[in-house]
Order: C-alpha cells, then sequence, then structure tokens
C-alpha cells in the first residue's frame, strides 16, 4: 500500500511505516493544495496534520484512497459522511493522545489559577499581576468523562481537588463514577458548584451549540474553564458574554476551528479567552 506522509511522525513510528509499506514523506505538500490533488490521485493511504481539510471534494481527486490518518483528535477537518459513503476509512490515534491531553488539562489549570503566569507570558507588569490560588481545596468539574477524564482525575486527585462530573452518555449510578472518584451531578450544578471546568465531552452534531446561555447561567462567579473538546459545543455569543460579565473569569481551549473567534465572531477580541492549536496531542 502506497502512504502519502504529510504530517511528520518520530523517527521510531516512521522507520516502522517503511519496513512495511512505500511511504512518500512530503510535509511540504501540507500547504501546496494544487500538488497534493496531483500526489493523491494514486494513494491508498494519506496522514494529515490538522489544517488539510478532507472535503468530498478532496477525496474525489483521491479514487483510490482508502484511510485517512490522523495523528490528532478532531473531525471539523474531516468529512466523515463523504468518507463513510466512499468507504474511506479515518483513523485517529485517540488512545495515544489522552496522556497529553490529561496533561494539557491540568497545565491549563495550573496557568488559569496562578493568573500571574499568563500576565508574565503577556508581558504585563508584575504589579498589575491578580492574587492567584492553589489546585489544592479546590472543586473541579470533569464536564465529559472521555478516556482523557480518566488520567486526569487521578491526577486532580493528588493535589487534593474534589472532583464533580457530568456526562449524558454516562447515567449517575453507573460504577465508573466511583472508579474515578468523581461525583456525579447535573450539569447545572456542575457549573453552579466548581471553581473551574475542565471541558473533554465527545461531540455529536445534537450538541452544537450545547454550552449556551441558559447553562452559563449556573456559572460560579468567577469560573475558569479549559477544554480539548470541539468547540462547535459552545454558542459563541453565550461564551463571549459569560466571559466579559464575570461568571467566567478566563477560558484556554485546545484545537478551536480558526473562525471561532476570528474577526466578525462574538469572540473576536475577547482578552480573557486563550486558544492554543492542538498543543494537547502534540507531544511525543
Amino acid at each position: 500500500m502506497e502512504v502519502l506522509l504529510i504530517d511528520p511522525l518520530v523517527p521510531e513510528a516512521l522507520a516502522w511505516l517503511q519496513e512495511r509499506h512505500e511511504v512518500s514523506f512530503r510535509p511540504d505538500l501540507g500547504d501546496e493544495p494544487i500538488e497534493l490533488r496531483k500526489h493523491i490521485y494514486r494513494t491508498r493511504a494519506i496522514v494529515l496534520p490538522p489544517h488539510v481539510v478532507v472535503s468530498q471534494e478532496f477525496l474525489d481527486f483521491a479514487p483510490k484512497l482508502q484511510v485517512v490518518a490522523r495523528m490528532q483528535i478532531s473531525s471539523d477537518n474531516t468529512d466523515l459522511d463523504a468518507c463513510a459513503r466512499r468507504q474511506v476509512r479515518v483513523v485517529q490515534a485517540r488512545a495515544a493522545t489522552v496522556r497529553s491531553n490529561a496533561e494539557y488539562l491540568l497545565y491549563g489549570l495550573l496557568m488559569l489559577y496562578r493568573r500571574g503566569m499568563i500576565s508574565a507570558l503577556l508581558g504585563r507588569k508584575i504589579s498589575q499581576v491578580r492574587m492567584g490560588r492553589e489546585l489544592a481545596g479546590s472543586t473541579v468539574g470533569l464536564l465529559g468523562l472521555a478516556p482523557v477524564a480518566h488520567t486526569l482525575a487521578p491526577m486532580l486527585r493528588s493535589l487534593g481537588v474534589r472532583l464533580l462530573g457530568y456526562d449524558p452518555a454516562v447515567h449517575h449510578a453507573a460504577p465508573l463514577w466511583d472508579r474515578l472518584g468523581v461525583e456525579p451531578v447535573t450539569a447545572q450544578e456542575l457549573l453552579s458548584r466548581s471553581d473551574a471546568i475542565s471541558l473533554q465531552m465527545v461531540f455529536a452534531s445534537r450538541f452544537k451549540g450545547w454550552i449556551n446561555e441558559r447553562l452559563l447561567n449556573h456559572c460560579k462567579p468567577g469560573q475558569l474553564w479549559v477544554g480539548v473538546s470541539r468547540c462547535s459545543l459552545f454558542d459563541p455569543e453565550a461564551l463571549a458574554l459569560a466571559l466579559t460579565d464575570g461568571r467566567i473569569d478566563a477560558c484556554l481551549l485546545d484545537g478551536a476551528n480558526p473562525r471561532f473567534a476570528a474577526e466578525g465572531s462574538p469572540l473576536f477580541g475577547v482578552p480573557n479567552l486563550h486558544l492554543t492549536p492542538r498543543l494537547g496531542s502534540h507531544t511525543r
């Protein structure tokens, strides 16, 4: 099987792949859409970076394509329905990035709890830095029990954090809650009782805009948010309002669609919204 490798792999993974398949390593094609179309005509498998979108048009230029692989966990950049119609398998390194995403969320919480760290990175004067707080003794709400939460929960518990949780797909009596040491609550109670929210909820189309004004009205004042889920879960107008009226003190989201806070969006220029380009899974 011919493999077109556009997203770089660590040397060990690349060597493993080359032992088993014919591999063409062309990272330059990620920024050359016209050249990319010329090369995918005979390709059976392709490894893509997040910024290359797989659409119906993309698939039309790749009649022999059987597998689309990505190292990052996201479906914003892949038309899953079009791939299903063409019987193209979409592979994501989910298990491989669970711990790295959990570490990102922990890092994000530590950064936001110590707001002075972000202020310093932004070049602000020390005299303007607000007092931080410790994770120990605080309450963190886990919104979503995706595998990332299974790794994050013991990390937080070891730091003396009390954990609450909500997942629309997990019954409140499921044994998983006890196993993770998380108290199951309603979504509204999660927001009203938590000092910070960690968002790792699995996205489905029915949850588009699910984090809306009605839900965010339950935020504990000055709440902190970190997340690695799809930004489509948010109603942008509701999030912008919560960030500006004090309900949410700061929000750090990884891998958000570039349009999420672009010019014309209600979130454009909101100073306490911090976005990173899918750094959570970008480790080795």
